[in-house]
């Protein structure tokens, strides 16, 4: 049986860490200041339930303790568009908390399809997790690692190049050896 932390991390240490697709991650992965919840939820309510527990629970603890958190959700929204769809639900639920502008919500799922992008193009794995996720991030912690706009706007042009580079072929097998596909 799979534990879907422990997945998560090596994806995390594998991919995100190992390729530098994250510049922040790093850091806060090895401080341990990334909580990580997996949720029964089996629908979007209950989904929703369990993000506003978290989000509540994020801006709740004191940055040194929890900087991060991902929040896992294997048994729903399996289908990418059907997750796609609820972000905007995510969005509206940090609106009514009022943690808009405090928190933000970065997507990752196993499907993950950029628009205008075939299924297999090797640039959707840079949001492709091993299970849908919803990552929870403190806007000052983005802010105070990278108060550069410029930096932080060219991380998805720069991440889709290093894939890009690497390939699809060499990335399968880099995630099939690692364990993380």
């Amino acid at each position: 049986m799979t534990d879907p932390i422990q997945d998560t991390r090596r994806w995390i240490e594998t991919v995100v860490i190992g390729l530098n697709l994250c510049p922040f991650a790093r850091r806060v992965f090895d401080a341990e200041t990334i909580r990580y919840a997996v949720t029964g939820a089996t629908n979007t309510t209950s989904l929703l339930d369990a993000l506003t527990t978290e989000l509540q629970r994020l801006v709740a603890e004191p940055i040194s303790a929890v900087e991060t958190m991902i929040l896992i959700h294997p048994q729903v929204l399996q289908n990418f568009l059907d997750y796609n769809d609820f972000l905007s639900d995510a969005d509206q639920l940090l609106e009514t908390l009022g943690l808009a502008g405090i928190v933000q919500i970065a997507s990752f799922h196993p499907e993950y399809r950029f628009a205008g992008t075939k299924s297999d193009a090797v640039e959707n794995f840079t949001n492709r997790s091993p299970f849908p996720m919803l990552h929870l991030l403190r806007e000052e912690s983005v802010t105070k690692v990278a108060n550069d706009p410029d930096f932080l706007d060219g991380i998805p042009e720069r991440n889709i190049a290093v894939l890009r580079a690497l390939g699809r072929t060499k990335l399968l097998a880099m995630l099939k050896s690692r364990g993380t596909n």
